[in-house]
């Protein structure tokens, strides 16, 4: 799970904002649990994803639209999806009313956005390629900056690693076959 977290505090309240990449819109209720467990005690977990074309969000005991709705707002607005953001919130004892709320929520996930580093996702395939000896010098030149997830030497060697569907261009220009393993992924 890549996850990137950042505090602010707003008079007096505490607000820790999670940023979670998604790669499945199931594992959302896990990250939750997780971080209730890990914040016991917080008055409120609020949050809001977009993934694909999902959307979703919570006040989780704040007022109406104060919380979810202001969360989900900067990730839109940031062009953002597959992506789950978790704003915990610790009581300060300063009321901050609808409105205050609504800055404070936005600009949690605002100074978090700041901090993080934004990665375009794209479509792709697991693949898994296997090519004699005297070739590992020519793919590994070919598959330079890919992540190769798995190596196997074997009587020939294989890989499993994840291309994007325009990045599959360079096995087939090269005649290098490959099989799916599993298609329509985020690499």
């Amino acid at each position: 799970m890549d996850k990137l977290s950042f505090t602010t505090e707003i008079q007096k309240s505490k607000f820790i904002c999670y940023l979670i990449n998604l790669e499945s819109i199931d594992n959302i209720d896990i990250y939750l649990n997780k971080i209730k467990k890990d914040y016991n005690g917080a008055n409120h977990y609020c949050y809001a994803y977009i993934y694909e074309n999902k959307k979703k969000c919570s006040d989780d005991g704040e007022p109406s639209g104060t919380a979810g709705m202001p969360i989900l707002n900067v990730l839109e607005n940031n062009n953002l999806s597959n992506i789950l953001c978790v704003v915990i919130r610790y009581f300060g004892g300063i009321k901050l009313g609808a409105g205050g709320l609504v800055r404070a929520y936005t600009q949690s996930v605002t100074n978090t956005l700041e901090h993080a580093e934004l990665v375009e996702i794209k479509k792709g395939q697991l693949i898994e390629i296997s090519f004699p000896y005297n070739l590992d010098k020519k793919i590994n030149y070919l598959l330079k900056g890919f992540n190769i997830l798995e190596k196997k030497y074997e009587e020939n060697i294989k890989y499993k690693l994840k291309l994007s569907n325009n990045d599959l261009k360079i096995l087939t220009d090269n005649n290098i076959s490959y099989e799916i393993l599993e298609k329509d992924i985020y690499v």
